[in-house]
């Protein structure tokens, strides 16, 4: 609240336009516009549903990659390079070249988010794999486990807690992936085409309620990343 009284006090005091800084109570009333229209939700809904289908299909991709870079010095060896060389390439310059090669102005997008989730899932697989400690390996060896008792009962529970770090940044990074995609593949249609519309009318109070429906859509992908991470640990908790 305090910082809505002092955005307001601002726009107040600086004596700024509307078109260049809004105040709250005209973000609020832009809001209520395309709230009641229905705008508002029609755009949010398309920039959902290709959210979670890019966060999901990151997450299915990265993870058995990472498990394989983890347990394989030589396919390491062979992909790091290339994956860590694709980092360098922004993804705003591969996005366009998405729109040529996939048909589907939807999955074009699709996989832009997927591009963007993909790294940190992938690095955080790695990384929670490779922090099991080598004497619990000889311990599961010794009482002759087979290599899916050593990976549901070792592995898996002691990579979540940092897997599921990482699909956290990821649900965030995955509704920037979408925007990025709706930017280079606009079709009247998602969050990011309103955006650029608000900023070729310069509306910028619409701009505003464009920016807090993303940050929005991207605290409900964190929250229910958490959730699902404390039913995946509660037997850490129990411990």
């Amino acid at each position: 609240m305090l910082l809505l009284a002092l955005w307001q006090v601002l726009t107040v005091v600086g004596g700024y336009d509307r078109f260049i800084l809004p105040g709250p109570l005209d973000v609020w009333e832009q809001f209520s516009i395309v709230a009641t229209d229905g705008r508002l939700l029609r755009h949010s809904l398309v920039t959902i549903s290709e959210v979670i289908p890019g966060l999901l299909i990151g997450f299915l991709v990265a993870t058995p990659l990472g498990y394989l870079l983890a347990r394989s010095p030589l396919a390491e060896r062979l992909l790091s390079p290339y994956l860590i060389a694709s980092q360098a390439i922004p993804v705003i310059a591969i996005a366009p070249l998405l729109t040529i090669w996939v048909r589907s102005t939807y999955w074009s997008r699709v996989l832009v988010a997927v591009l963007v989730v993909f790294f940190p899932i992938l690095i955080n697989v790695i990384a929670g794999l490779r922090s099991v400690p080598s004497e619990l390996y000889e311990l599961m060896q010794s009482l002759r486990a087979t290599r899916w008792q050593i990976f549901r009962q070792l592995e898996a529970p002691a990579a979540m807690p940092i897997l599921l770090a990482g699909l956290k940044v990821g649900a965030t990074l995955s509704v920037i992936g979408a925007l990025v995609g709706e930017f280079v593949q606009p079709k009247s249609q998602g969050l990011g085409f309103l955006l650029v519309t608000a900023r070729y009318q310069f509306k910028t109070d619409l701009v505003f309620v464009v920016l807090l429906t993303l940050s929005a859509i991207a605290l409900s992908m964190y929250g229910l990343v958490a959730l699902a991470e404390r039913w995946l640990l509660r037997w850490k908790r129990a411990t």
